[in-house]
């Protein structure tokens, strides 16, 4: 079993901030070669400055819901590297929804940002890699790996957030169905669902409202808040051979939240 990524070519989308920079620049500390996209170019330039001179690593801005920049992503990549063996779509945008307000396009605006980019990328990328492993007649286990973040909101039920639930879930079920339609071609795809993580945006709010950490840490068995870091290291196992074995799934990394039954908890 090996967990080792060492000279896969990895793209990696929402790569300036957050998970989807913990993962990309996960992924350069072990030894693969890494396409850091994302819209925002001031903060991807920022965040990724010191990278910018490493032969393993490619900055791409481009706005994925546009499908030239789909293409143009693909393009930096091949450019550089020849190939894809890994895509992490791990661009996340979230927004509250107003329930009762027929002119809230919020729904329509997080399903097109965290699944139908989700979608057309991993369409691009997995035809690249059934033609990768075609030209060079590799093993169908081989041919490459998707890893789609996603969010225990999925399955909670929180009115508020109904247009970023929805989204997760269908990513969720993206996650399966084309776990199941890829897998002939030797393509794995599976998902992580996570629970709180202590990025930028949560310090922001616990900043505002220091009590919120603490409900967070009462709701969650293992009683801490996760790390982005965490999520990059299950994302390195489900593209390593390691999980060669798994496709269509969805690992949940939230230290047990989404399993606490907090009613039987308060009855105790």
């Amino acid at each position: 079993m090996s967990f080792s990524i060492q000279g896969k070519t990895a793209i990696i989308t929402g790569a300036a901030t957050g998970i989807g920079h913990a993962i990309a620049r996960h992924f350069l500390d072990e030894g693969a070669n890494v396409v850091f996209s994302d819209m925002n170019e001031k903060r991807l330039k920022a965040n990724c400055d010191d990278l910018a001179a490493q032969e393993n690593c490619r900055l791409f801005v481009g706005d994925l819901r546009e499908k030239l920049a789909v293409a143009n992503l693909l393009s930096t990549a091949l450019d550089a590297f020849d190939r894809v063996d890994i895509l992490v779509n791990a661009t996340r945008s979230f927004g509250v929804t107003d329930m009762l307000d027929p002119t809230d396009t919020s729904v329509e605006t997080l399903l097109d940002q965290n699944l139908n980019v989700a979608l057309r990328t991993s369409q691009a990328v997995a035809r690249r890699m059934i033609l990768q492993a075609e030209q060079e007649d590799e093993k169908p286990q081989s041919a490459g790996a998707i890893i789609n973040i996603s969010s225990i909101a999925a399955h909670r039920t929180q009115p508020e957030l109904l247009g970023f639930s929805i989204s997760n879930a269908a990513l969720e079920q993206m996650t399966r169905s084309m776990g199941v339609a890829l897998a002939p071609h030797g393509i794995r795809v599976n998902a992580v669902a996570v629970g709180s993580l202590m990025s930028g945006t949560l310090r922001d709010i616990i900043a505002e409202n220091p009590e919120y950490r603490d409900a967070i840490i009462q709701g969650t068995p293992l009683h801490r808040i996760g790390t982005a870091s965490e999520v990059a290291e299950l994302a390195q196992f489900l593209s390593s051979s390691a999980s060669a074995f798994m496709t269509g799934q969805i690992v949940t990394l939230d230290g047990g939240r989404s399993v606490l039954d907090t009613v039987q908890r308060a009855a105790h």
